[in-house]
């Protein structure tokens, strides 16, 4: 069943964690003394302008952009197993680096392979029991697997950037990071100038997280966010109450408010046979969430049996995104950064 959409995520980060995670940030550094990976080692990278294991060329087919933006690519939680007694990942373990090689880069990032040079930084993810066991490590785990992800991207900022706009992509734990990296140096700061924008799906996000940057409901808007989370249409309404209802969302088909898409306006998801299937559902937006319709593919039964579409919140997607974000960089470079406000 894991292998219908991917890959096995965690129970969805509620917002005020985020914000109590970055408030004890520098409490925690002083505490613990805490050393983040170095990354000016290029095995601290999954990929970076040399480095591209998932061969995420082989999507490429116009390269406009990779000379003219940057992707920090943030992927999802792998360290689910229960009998893992181990808060953060060990970077060591070579299967944990190839299932994110195999499964997020190649699955997930590829979505923006066309829109800029790619970076993926490995970090010591937090386990899934983080989210639920704050007072018990869980809080110092997390904070520990952004501190990687911080000093990545502080690396990227000051050997790579050379003032490109930048492109932020993750799901679910990497979207957990990425708003604190926005939180942290772009909310209300003059690095937002650089943002282009942040695709940040699987979580949800309060409408109070950021003071300045914005949800954005026009399909070639930047400088803000966009979120979603993918449900059946029978909602499983545990984790729909607890982590979603009242969160802000967009409609990831038409990349706005719209109550509803039709199938015939979805342009594909990526499966795990690597086959794009195109059409395949429509999209409905209610509070908080998105849900769709039965996918309509070959393997549709597989999906029968899952709760909700979590796992596929990016590769159901797939080419939504890859056409989405074609439009953002070509307003981006078109009318320049003063117009972006006229279009949130």
């Amino acid at each position: 069943m894991l292998n219908c959409f991917l890959i096995h995520m965690p129970n969805k980060l509620i917002i005020h964690i985020a914000i109590y995670v970055l408030c004890f940030n520098n409490l925690y550094n002083a505490q613990h003394k805490l050393t983040p990976l170095d990354y000016s080692i290029s095995s601290n990278w999954v990929t970076f302008p040399q480095k591209d294991p998932a061969n995420l060329k082989d999507y490429i087919s116009d390269s406009t952009w990779i000379k003219k933006a940057d992707v920090f690519y943030v992927y999802p939680t792998f360290l689910t197993n229960k009998k893992d007694t181990n808060w953060n990942a060990n970077l060591s373990d070579t299967a944990h680096v190839n299932q994110i090689i195999n499964k997020a880069v190649y699955f997930q990032a590829s979505a923006w392979a066309e829109a800029g040079r790619m970076f993926v930084p490995l970090y010591r993810q937090a386990h899934i029991r983080s989210y639920h066991q704050l007072e018990n490590n869980g809080r110092e785990s997390i904070l520990f697997a952004y501190q990687d992800v911080k000093a990545a991207f502080l690396y990227y900022l000051e050997n790579f950037n050379n003032g490109k706009p930048i492109i932020f992509a993750g799901h679910s734990q990497g979207s957990t990071h990425i708003c604190l990296l926005l939180k942290e140096f772009f909310d209300d700061k003059k690095l937002s100038d650089q943002l282009l924008i942040a695709y940040i799906p699987g979580m949800g996000i309060d409408k109070k997280m950021f003071s300045k940057l914005k949800l954005l409901t026009n399909y070639k808007s930047f400088g803000g966010y966009v979120t979603w989370n993918t449900f059946k249409k029978k909602l499983n309404k545990n984790k729909y109450d607890k982590w979603y209802k009242g969160k802000q969302v967009i409609n990831p088909v038409t990349w706005d408010l719209s109550k509803k898409a039709d199938k015939k306006l979805h342009k594909g998801f990526l499966f795990a046979n690597k086959k794009l299937y195109k059409k395949a559902f429509a999209t409905h937006l209610i509070d908080g969430v998105v849900w769709i319709t039965k996918p309509k593919f070959p393997y549709r039964s597989l999906s029968f049996t899952m709760k909700d579409y979590h796992v596929g919140d990016v590769n159901l997607f797939w080419e939504d995104i890859r056409i989405n974000i074609n439009h953002r960089l070509n307003n981006w470079f078109l009318k320049g950064k003063l117009d972006h406000s006229k279009l949130n």
